[in-house]
């Protein structure tokens, strides 16, 4: 069967990326719209990217009222702001938030209703182009075509997905992440290790995800502890950024599985960060599923140097989850009863958590057939 492989329409990454982003940049419009956040605008980060805009003769304006992971109600507020400015393209600096948010923001100047009414389907238009500018490594949203805001009234994390939403230019300077905190670097390089694992464990794997796929997962076990011990370690966030754009071009062309789909209602309940809460999860949920796919988890193992290369592929799988779980303890990844959530709580929620994660198809994207009844079981035993 042929293989589609979808990527952003123009990568420019490494060092010095968005000095060298010039021609990329000017060729999309003479008016950026700025979609970022407060922290990200008070570190200075947003000033270096106006700077260059300056310099390069673009006119902008910034839109910082992403705070916290997205909602419709932010992307109301993007939209008006953006067709108030007369803008012709946007630039998204920041975490997966305002990258998300540029998205949805860019989709609804266009499109007709609310953005909730676009849930479950391919969302197709031409949009005003983005240039998206991660400053930390892991969401991956730059080289994707999905986002995930908040439905306010229903309470549910929306994965909204289309062609049509991947950026015209993604820009990935690992200088942006050298500030982020060690939580933040946990939460997004967990995050980045579950797109990988997921698509590599994904139905929709191919031969193409799979070569990312077992890249980033190298690099994230390598080098996540390194970054997280010494934000300033610039070789260990070089390769966290690499490793979060192949593990985002993974979930692009393979998507994502159970992990995913169980962690967004946590998120969406209990507004947990969703690297956080993947990470939660991710040894539970996976493990359940491992007899799917022995072989694609021993073969992890023995990439990551967790098993030996004759290990039997049972044994070699059992030998990733033990690395998996030491990796959550050397970033300090917090348990549900350790992060405040309580456990009638959250129990008085699994049927309803269970459901909308059916919903929203991940889950059936593991090899292993899952029911929701298995998700009912997954979730109780996280506590």
């Amino acid at each position: 069967m042929a293989i589609q492989f979808m990527l952003p329409g123009r990568t420019i990454l490494g060092e010095n990326a968005l000095e060298s982003s010039e021609d990329a940049v000017k060729a999309l419009g003479t008016k950026a719209f700025i979609v970022t956040g407060k922290n990200v605008t008070r570190m200075g980060t947003v000033t270096i990217l106006t700077d260059y805009l300056t310099k390069w003769n673009i006119d902008y304006e910034i839109f910082n009222d992403i705070t916290g992971e997205p909602t419709d109600k932010m992307i109301e507020a993007g939209v008006e702001a953006y067709q108030e400015s007369q803008s012709d393209f946007l630039i998204a600096i920041g975490g997966g938030s305002p990258l998300d948010s540029a998205k949805a923001i860019a989709a609804m100047t266009v499109l007709e209703g609310d953005i909730a009414d676009y849930m479950g389907v391919e969302i197709k238009g031409k949009f005003p182009p983005m240039v998206l500018i991660p400053t930390t490594a892991g969401t991956g949203s730059e080289t994707t075509k999905f986002t995930i805001i908040t439905d306010t009234k229903k309470g549910v994390k929306m994965l909204l997905k289309g062609d049509d939403l991947l950026p015209k230019v993604a820009i990935i300077d690992p200088q942006f992440s050298l500030t982020a905190p060690k939580n933040i670097t946990a939460a997004t390089g967990m995050d980045a290790l579950t797109h990988a694992v997921e698509s590599y464990t994904s139905r929709k794997a191919n031969t193409l995800t799979d070569l990312y796929a077992l890249s980033a997962i190298k690099r994230i076990f390598t080098y996540l502890p390194l970054a997280y011990k010494d934000g300033t370690n610039k070789k260990a966030r070089e390769e966290m950024s690499i490793a979060a754009f192949e593990a985002g071009v993974c979930i692009n062309n393979a998507s994502v599985t159970l992990v995913h789909g169980m962690s967004r209602p946590i998120g969406a309940l209990f507004h947990v960060p969703h690297g956080i809460s993947n990470a939660m999860l991710i040894t539970e949920c996976l493990s359940y599923v491992a007899d799917g796919c022995y072989d694609k988890f021993a073969r992890m193992a023995k990439v990551i140097g967790a098993a030996e290369q004759n290990s039997q592929d049972e044994e070699a799988a059992k030998a990733f989850f033990e690395a998996l779980k030491e990796l959550c303890r050397q970033c300090e990844i917090p348990n549900l009863l350790e992060y405040g959530i309580k456990k009638e709580d959250f129990e008085s929620v699994i049927d309803k958590m269970s459901a909308d994660a059916m919903a929203s198809g991940s889950p059936s994207n593991t090899i292993k057939e899952i029911t929701k009844e298995d998700l009912v079981t997954i979730y109780k035993k996280l506590y």
